[in-house]
């Protein structure tokens, strides 16, 4: 049973990039060096013929990989949610750590999206799935490995 992936539309279109690049620029990139390193002669001695090889591998496997998780997507754009104020995959969400004060402001998205420095985190992580479903005012608690953590939803944005 195939299973499909949520992604926002911004990390499909960064996907479907990468691919562009793969098939576009680095795979002709890597063919070029397979027959470069050919014309040298001798192909059991040859580390720049292998290491091409290796690459070549690398390419395509990821090719492969980028293919499939563009085939299982679930392409949802924030900007056209309206989940009446709750937080659900692709809201952003601003939040204040009830112990320190501190502001923090997530946009929860996609496994190959995340980045915790751009603030954005995935939809299976701790905190998001303590904060899917709940709404702006709402206090959620996360257990994070310094201990629980409370933090109060102050805004929930879609887009």
């Amino acid at each position: 049973m195939a299973t499909t992936i949520p992604i926002t539309k911004r990390g499909a279109e960064k996907l479907n990039e990468e691919l562009r690049r793969l098939k576009t620029v680095d795979r002709p990139a890597v063919i070029q060096a397979i027959a470069e390193a050919r014309s040298h002669g001798d192909l059991s001695e040859n580390a720049e013929y292998e290491a091409a090889k290796d690459r070549q591998g690398f390419i395509e496997g990821r090719i492969r990989e980028v293919e499939g998780k563009l085939a299982a997507a679930q392409i949802i754009d924030p900007a056209a949610l309206d989940a009446g104020g709750r937080v659900v995959f692709g809201a952003t969400v601003e939040l204040e750590d009830e112990a320190t004060g501190a502001a923090l402001r997530y946009q929860i998205v996609g496994e190959d999206e995340a980045d915790l420095k751009q603030g954005l985190i995935n939809v299976s992580c701790p905190i998001a799935r303590a904060l899917i479903g709940k709404e702006e005012g709402d206090s959620v608690e996360v257990q994070a490995p310094g201990g629980v953590r409370r933090y109060e939803i102050v805004a929930v944005q879609y887009g």
